[in-house]
């Protein structure tokens, strides 16, 4: 889709992991759906190698030769700092620039339900193939069709490895996500489909105040990271990414007047609503208990989470620990606090986890 189909930023309607191209080839994600109306708030996801080479093991993507480099954890943001600082967007709220693109620099638009459908249309390797088959267990496991699904990452952009890459799902809307976590918890253990973190892996970690043991539980019962085991091939790492359906889906944008950071912030709680915590960011409405470190202030309102570990991190009545930025929020209508858990300095100091689930593993 190319920007002279698109027309203005709100008549393109794009919503979390849609992708964009800038003008100079840099691939960015968008990242969830509240967006100033010149552009959109992003994370950039591949670099051209012609532009950047990286030196993680793991960023290289293209078959026969490196075309990209995938970036990784606060990578982006310094990057877009650093080396790219027109690609980022004037978010007014926080009085502040954030990695973006202007609608002036889109390029083309990548959508996943349409790399889905391309993909499904095209000749058939061993990772499309293992696509369709995944697909298919899960639609004659449930009330899911397929236009519930998407795909992101290398396999929508086109330079995955069919012999290497994982495969990226998106899996649109609330309902049909629960339906789906339901699935997929009958099947794990059959034959073919398997929960990632059933089994004690060993990851390079970086965050400081989340246990890694306590990571793992928590992985394990989100229940959307999988791994496929089809017969005489190679087991494949599989993702099922929760994006909002068009009908759920609120530009807060346009409410925000201000948002003030404070200071560190420490403080345990409970969960009072779940509701939007599958999603980018992922929202816990809440009430603290008590507060470690930080601001003594009142109508501590909720956890705002842009880092992808805490996603589907907690569930309604459970009790959790929390580090993160104290922000004083202004909208058109109301003066409250949030907890947030963004890009930036400390990055691997934040952390929300399940007090619950850390006593009963006994860490």
């Amino acid at each position: 889709m190319s920007i002279s189909k698109l027309g203005s930023c709100t008549e393109m309607n794009l919503r979390d992991r849609d992708y964009i191209v800038g003008l100079n080839g840099l691939i960015f994600r968008v990242l969830g759906y509240s967006h100033p109306p010149d552009g959109y708030v992003c994370d950039l996801e591949y670099v051209p190698s012609s532009l950047y080479c990286s030196n993680n093991p793991r960023s290289p993507r293209g078959y026969g030769t490196t075309s990209h480099y995938k970036l990784y954890g606060d990578e982006p943001f310094k990057l877009v700092n650093e080396l790219f600082p027109e690609y980022r967007v004037y978010y007014k709220p926080l009085s502040m620039f954030l990695p973006g693109v202007p609608v002036s620099l889109i390029s083309e638009v990548k959508l996943p339900r349409d790399g889905l459908m391309k993909l499904i249309d095209s000749p058939k390797d061993g990772l499309s193939t293992a696509v369709e088959s995944i697909l298919g267990i899960i639609l004659d496991s449930s009330t899911l069709s397929l236009e519930d699904f998407g795909v992101f990452g290398s396999l929508l952009l086109g330079f995955y490895n069919p012999n290497l890459s994982d495969i990226d799902f998106v899996i649109y809307g609330s309902e049909n996500l629960e339906e789906l976590r339901g699935c997929l918890s009958t099947l794990y253990g059959e034959s073919l489909l398997h929960n990632e973190f059933e089994d004690c892996l060993k990851l390079k970690w970086k965050f400081r105040n989340y246990p890694y043991k306590l990571f793992l539980a928590h992985q394990k019962r989100k229940l959307i990271y999988a791994v496929y085991k089809p017969p005489c091939s190679r087991p494949i790492k599989v993702e099922f990414e929760p994006v909002k359906s068009y009908e759920e889906i609120v530009n807060e944008y346009i409410e925000l007047r201000s948002i003030v950071r404070l200071g560190w912030f420490k403080a345990s709680a409970i969960i009072l609503d779940d509701s939007e915590a599958a999603f980018m960011p992922s929202t816990y409405e809440i009430e603290v208990e008590k507060i470690m470190e930080g601001f003594k202030v009142d109508n501590v309102k909720r956890i705002v989470s842009y880092v992808e570990e805490y996603r589907l991190q907690a569930f309604r009545d459970e009790r959790v620990y929390v580090e993160g930025w104290l922000e004083k929020v202004e909208t058109s209508s109301e003066v409250f606090y949030q907890i947030a858990l963004t890009y930036g300095s400390r990055y691997y100091d934040q952390t929300i986890y399940s007090l619950d689930l850390l006593q009963s593993l006994q860490l």
